[in-house]
């Protein structure tokens, strides 16, 4: 196996949004290192079931808003 071809893999912090946090390894920053979350499980609404600020609106849904009051007439 060829040396060096690895990166280092070392303990690092990990702080979620509530300020909580834990130990993990990791090869992002070095040894120590904090990361701070700004979305994590505990408050984007994915994992939470809150609302998602996305249009629920597909093609059918816009296409009646457009031309909805459209009629053909005999």
């Amino acid at each position: 196996m060829k040396q060096d071809t690895h990166p280092d893999y070392h303990f690092i912090t990990v702080q979620m949004t509530d300020g909580t946090t834990f130990q993990t390894r990791s090869t992002w920053g070095k040894e120590g290192d904090t990361m701070a979350l700004e979305i994590d499980p505990k408050s984007h609404p994915a994992w939470t079931g809150g609302t998602r600020n996305i249009d629920q609106g597909g093609q059918v849904a816009r296409f009646n808003k457009r031309f909805g009051g459209l009629t053909l007439k005999k």
